[in-house]
């Protein structure tokens, strides 16, 4: 069986059939990603407790809007996913409701802006939509000093995504990470037109489509008083992918595999502080300094809960070679809204 046939496993078992979910309905402990923060008391798990037993639905727990969104449109941190699901539903809803984000990050010169939308269903389940833009600045400068012409200066990054979790935190009553696979396909519009008026320089080093599916398994645990009383979650992960700086120089021809992850610790109920480290592989081989070899990406962050709906973050990203430039030092910011 190919690596990519193995990846494609956990995918179908957490989206189609998740055999453990009758099992694990009732039985899973609520103390994790949720159940941190404000308005969790004793007496409100008390009453979720009658309520369950009285075979009434029970509410979502009020607390932060937390985790953060992916620029790539998932639950997460800016970078890697969480495998818990972001304004998780109801215990007996259908759809739960939606959460919006705007997310800017300056690559070293290169603009990247992002917009997305996160929707959970099923209590284990969500879909989310990124739209990416990506102003591939100074490489439309150094394309044209190579006496070519790109046609244009950016290019537009869709993504559709379906993640499911095959694992509740704590399940069987044990101290278990949740654990959530996802499928992520990605459409660059703009790559393909770029490589056209190149003729054809980008498929020379290993450019093969402007599409690409990305498969992911995350496991994420909350420790509630690992740091001086206060919640620590951590997070750990494999990525199968073809993509190229995420999707947004296109996709190559073979399926990298790739280990990811975060660490997230909440010093207070309103502040989050984040690392994430994003192992990235080269899908091409370089072309005359405009193209270079990609680099791991590290990246930390600080969020502010705003209020039960909003929250803010600030971002530094460490992501080496993005084509023709360094961006070691890349800002942003990223406001996030749940309904």
């Amino acid at each position: 069986m190919s690596i990519r046939a193995l990846w494609m496993l956990p995918a179908v078992i957490s989206l189609v059939c998740l055999p453990v979910w009758a099992v694990e309905q009732g039985k899973a402990d609520e103390d994790g990603w949720l159940a941190i923060g404000e308005g969790v008391s004793a007496a409100e798990k008390a009453e979720a407790q009658v309520n369950a037993e009285a075979d009434v639905a029970e509410p979502k727990p009020e607390g932060p809007p937390l985790p953060f969104h992916s620029v790539e449109g998932y639950s997460g941190g800016p970078i890697t996913p969480t495998a818990y699901i972001c304004n998780q539903s109801a215990k007996g809803e259908i759809l739960g409701k939606p959460s919006v984000a705007y997310t800017f990050i300056n690559f070293g010169g290169k603009r990247f802006h992002s917009i997305t939308v996160i929707m959970p269903f099923a209590e284990r389940f969500e879909f989310g939509y990124a739209y990416n833009w990506f102003g591939i600045g100074s490489l439309y400068n150094d394309i044209r000093k190579a006496g070519l012409n790109a046609g244009r200066d950016h290019v537009q990054l869709h993504h559709f995504n379906l993640r499911g979790m095959i694992l509740p935190e704590n399940s069987f009553g044990l101290p278990l990470p949740a654990l959530t696979a996802g499928v992520h396909f990605k459409y660059n519009d703009g790559i393909k037109q770029i490589d056209r008026k190149l003729n054809g320089a980008l498929k020379s080093i290993g450019y093969k489509r402007n599409y690409g599916v990305d498969f992911t398994l995350t496991a994420s645990k909350t420790f509630a008083e690992l740091a001086f009383g206060r919640p620590v979650i951590v997070s750990i992960g494999l990525r199968n992918s073809r993509a190229s700086q995420l999707g947004l120089l296109g996709f190559g021809g073979k399926c990298n595999t790739t280990v990811e992850g975060n660490v997230i610790v909440l010093p207070t109920d309103r502040l989050a502080l984040a690392y994430e480290f994003r192992q990235k592989e080269n899908p091409y081989s370089t072309l005359n300094e405009i193209i270079d070899k990609e680099d791991n990406w590290h990246c930390f962050s600080v969020s502010y809960v705003l209020s039960n709906n909003w929250t803010i973050t600030g971002l530094a990203i460490t992501a080496g070679n993005i084509a023709n430039a360094r961006a070691d030092c890349s800002l942003g910011v990223q406001l996030k809204y749940e309904f």
